[in-house]
């Protein structure tokens, strides 16, 4: 499984009002011959409060509520259940693991998880009446990884799934911050006012150069500012350490050498090359075990540019999102890469 297997990520362009898009995307799944997320989804929120998750929504985010009543229309569904399956309100979610560098003006990541529970999306949107944004998508409204027209750029780290309680996951918040915020400061107010399900760290930086590593537990946020900023898959600020898995020393290395990196002058590109080089400590093959490496993405706030690559050792791809706002860049319609499992 998994041996030098292509993995192909659809390039979506989405257009119109909030509603429009939902709709269109509901479109784009049912035009699929599969869309194998459907079960794992109704696996994944069998509890989920559907009164609670809308009240919330139309509150805190009607945009993304405009979203999903369109995707409901899109796929035939009815908008209660298309609301437990891809709100992301109070979720089941495997452990994944991500490894981030704020440093110099760019943000570089890695995302480790499965290929079967991968959107294996990359949606450029414009909004009618709201921030134009790019970002790796989960569950088809979240999103991984993202940076919005303002130069705010928000990727999420799991930290533990035993201290939940009922509330958003963090590719539905991460969604949140990129339409709503335009800099650290309004994600920092709009983090800590909404109810979390889990524990997870967030990574964030803007335009300005500032960046900071949002702690969130259920019960609390903590914020630290930090530039350079490194973020992986555990708490630290003393508060919150109770909260870690038994094992974090995987996620405490790749934090160390992620640090030895930072002796030498690294342009966004030759970052992209550390972090996407199979034989790097930052990158892995675990498929099976739902931790391999998926994509590599260099985000640069300042002039709006993405470096992609899916998957081992993949020849970059460079996007502009001030391009496509301005309606002159021509999108492929996949980025495809390959990866190798290799047993634990």
């Amino acid at each position: 499984m998994f041996k030098n297997e292509e993995l192909s990520v659809r390039i979506v362009e989405l257009r119109g009002d909030y509603y429009q898009i939902g709709l269109e995307q509901g479109k784009e799944l049912m035009s699929l011959s599969s869309f194998q997320q459907i079960d794992h989804l109704r696996e994944l929120t069998t509890n989920s409060n559907v009164q609670k998750s809308k009240e919330i929504l139309e509150n805190i985010s009607p945009k993304l509520f405009q979203e999903l009543s369109g995707l409901a229309e899109g796929l035939n569904m009815e908008l209660d259940s298309t609301i437990k399956l891809f709100s992301g309100y109070d979720v089941v979610f495997p452990e994944m693991g991500c490894t981030t560098l704020v440093n110099d003006g760019y943000y570089v990541r890695n995302y480790d998880f499965s290929p079967e529970m991968y959107d294996a999306r990359l949606v450029f949107m414009r909004p009618l009446n709201g921030y134009t944004s790019v970002g790796f998508s989960q569950q088809v409204i979240g999103r991984l990884d993202g940076m919005n027209e303002k130069g705010l750029v928000v990727g999420l780290h799991f930290v533990n799934n035993e201290h939940r309680d009922e509330g958003f996951i963090a590719t539905t918040i991460v969604r949140m911050l990129l339409e709503q915020c335009a800099n650290i400061e309004e994600a920092i107010a709009f983090i800590t006012d909404i109810p979390h399900g889990y524990c997870y760290n967030y990574s964030i930086t803007d335009k300005s150069g500032k960046s900071i590593l949002v702690e969130a537990s259920p019960q609390q946020q903590i914020i630290n500012f930090a530039n350079p900023l490194i973020c992986t898959n555990h708490f630290e600020s003393e508060i919150l350490r109770s909260k870690n898995r038994i094992n974090i020393q995987g996620s405490v290395k790749r934090k160390e050498y992620v640090s030895s990196l930072l002796t030498g002058e690294l342009s966004p590109m030759s970052v992209y090359h550390h972090f996407n080089d199979s034989s790097s400590p930052l990158f892995f093959k675990h498929y099976k075990e739902y931790f391999g490496t998926l994509h590599t993405v260099v985000y640069s706030p300042k002039d709006l540019s993405i470096i992609i690559g899916v998957g081992e050792n993949c020849k970059p791809i460079v996007f502009s999102l001030k391009e496509f706002m301005e309606g002159r860049l021509i999108l492929p319609e996949y980025m495809k890469g390959a990866i190798n499992q290799v047993s634990l």
